[in-house]
């Protein structure tokens, strides 16, 4: 039997309660599973990677810095979190990541803008980004089908 191709996935999307309000965002059963089929699934959270602690504060990007609703300027975080997924993901030989939208870490096109008003701009989370500029394909959960090859 081949071996599963290696797939970066954000861990509130498996169900981990690692989102800022202690919570999980679980995809489908059915979605799960027909990714477990195809993919060995590796799990992670960059905001829990880059020290932040859950439940914690939400925090968006302004355009230059993460901040937290408090006004927190959480940005070492997020950019140490990022790393550290690159860093998961070159481990394991990753050339795609399943990561959840919006986010300001894996969030890939549109983020929230820092106003915390659930506004969406054009722009990649911090390690969306850095996957990104670093050769690995990002998919968000609506993009899940095109993994699946459907």
């Amino acid at each position: 039997m081949a071996e599963k191709e290696p797939l970066l996935i954000s861990g509130c999307m498996l169900g981990l309660c690692c989102r800022f309000d202690g919570e999980s965002k679980p995809i489908g059963k059915d979605l799960l599973n027909a990714l477990r089929e195809k993919f060995a699934l590796i799990p992670v959270c960059p905001e829990q990677l880059g020290g932040l602690a859950t439940p914690r504060e939400p925090s968006e990007f302004d355009g230059t810095r993460f901040l937290s609703r408090a006004g927190e300027d959480v940005t070492a975080q997020f950019q140490k979190g990022a790393e550290e997924a690159h860093r998961i993901a070159r481990f394991f030989g990753c050339k795609r990541a399943l990561l959840k939208e919006k986010s300001p870490s894996c969030g890939f096109g549109k983020i929230y803008d820092g106003s915390f008003t659930k506004t969406l701009v054009g722009g990649n989370g911090a390690t969306a980004e850095l996957l990104s500029k670093n050769g690995i394909a990002i998919y968000g959960e609506t993009r899940i089908n095109e993994l699946l090859g459907e």
